[in-house]
């Protein structure tokens, strides 16, 4: 991703010149990619990655935090992006905008509190109307998180991202309504946009928000705890889980592919579909070998009303078509992952007493 301007013609006015030389500038300086959701899980994550890139990095959030280290020119900005004019001034200027942005509680949320959409919808709206070109004239690149439950009850398995989206919760249909505002903008020329489905995410947090809510961090909690590890299954349902490292690093592969990518969904995932009997057996094992305590007991249990029936279907995902174009992979090994999530919550349960 480079900045480019007409830097071989003769300036025809002074501010011509002190343009060409802000251009100039900026290129040596390099991209301005702008992170909405920084201090998120996913955010923070992608934030670090960014940061260790000669970049200029932008870290949005409403909640404020430290740069993380490494070589990016990175500015921290505390904003509420549902205001629109906190928004545009947010991503003024940008050359990329990673739009990692989540209403507090995650999908729950969606189903209770009414100012979820605005934030899952509504700033999606106002993101591809406020942004404007980059330095070379053209438009800007914007990578959004999305998720492969978009799809609702998987169809079949693997997904590939060509099955049709018939989203079964309404978190589900706001994030798809948010990737239909970015696929619009990006044939209407305003940006180009790509949206990357995200699987289920784990791993420990690097950032100062509320952390991974996820499945696997809930376990680990639980286990730490001394409780029995519950599902809502005979165990054999099966999760595609993708350590949240991994997760960044498919966004900065986004970030350096952009052209085989803009204008379409792409899933993420490691393809190996883990049955979550055997992933929470694997938590109360690695918290055993972390504490020296015997392992806790995994049991089945009813599952309770609000359960989406989502949560009864087994995902697997194939992600070669983003492999093919960017050459990522995951790295990170589930047990390893597993350490890495036990092993951090543990630190951060005694930190907390």
């Amino acid at each position: 991703m480079t900045l480019e301007c007409d830097l071989t013609r003769e300036c025809d006015t002074a501010r011509e010149c002190d343009t060409a030389r802000e251009c100039d500038t900026a290129r040596a300086r390099g991209p301005l990619i702008t992170v909405l959701g920084a201090s998120g899980f996913v955010g923070s994550a992608v934030t670090r990655a960014l940061a260790r890139r000669p970049v200029r990095l932008r870290a949005v959030a409403r909640r404020p935090s430290a740069p993380p280290p490494g070589p990016a020119e990175t500015t921290v900005v505390s904003a509420d992006l549902t205001d629109r004019a906190a928004l545009a001034e947010a991503v003024a200027g940008s050359d990329a905008v990673v739009h990692l942005l989540l209403a507090d509680g995650g999908w729950r949320a969606a189903e209770t509190e009414p100012d979820a959409e605005r934030v899952n919808v509504g700033v999606m709206r106002d993101l591809v109307d406020v942004l404007g070109p980059t330095a070379d004239g053209g438009p800007p690149l914007v990578v959004y998180g999305g998720a492969a439950s978009q799809v609702g009850a998987p169809p079949r398995e693997p997904l590939d991202g060509s099955e049709p989206d018939r989203p079964e919760t309404v978190y589900d249909r706001q994030k798809l309504t948010a990737e239909h505002l970015l696929k619009k903008a990006t044939a209407d020329g305003l940006v180009r946009g790509i949206s990357l489905r995200l699987p289920t995410v784990f791993g420990e947090c690097a950032g100062p928000g509320p952390g991974d809510r996820g499945v696997v961090s809930a376990m680990a909690r639980r286990a730490l705890a001394g409780e029995t590890l519950t599902m809502w299954h005979d165990g054999t349902v099966r999760r595609d889980l993708v350590h949240v490292d991994d997760i960044a690093a498919a966004f900065t592969a986004a970030l350096d592919h952009p052209d085989a990518l803009v204008g379409g969904h792409w899933l993420l995932g490691a393809g190996r579909g883990d049955a979550l009997g055997d992933v929470f057996r694997l938590v109360a094992r690695t918290t055993s070998d972390h504490t020296g305590r015997l392992p806790v007991a995994v049991v089945s249990v009813d599952p309770p009303a609000h359960a989406p029936v989502t949560d009864f279907r087994s995902v697997t995902i194939d992600s070669s078509p983003f492999r093919a174009a960017t050459g990522w992979r995951p790295r990170t090994s589930l047990p390893e992952g597993v350490r890495r999530t036990v092993a951090a919550l543990a630190v951060q349960r005694r930190e907390s007493r």
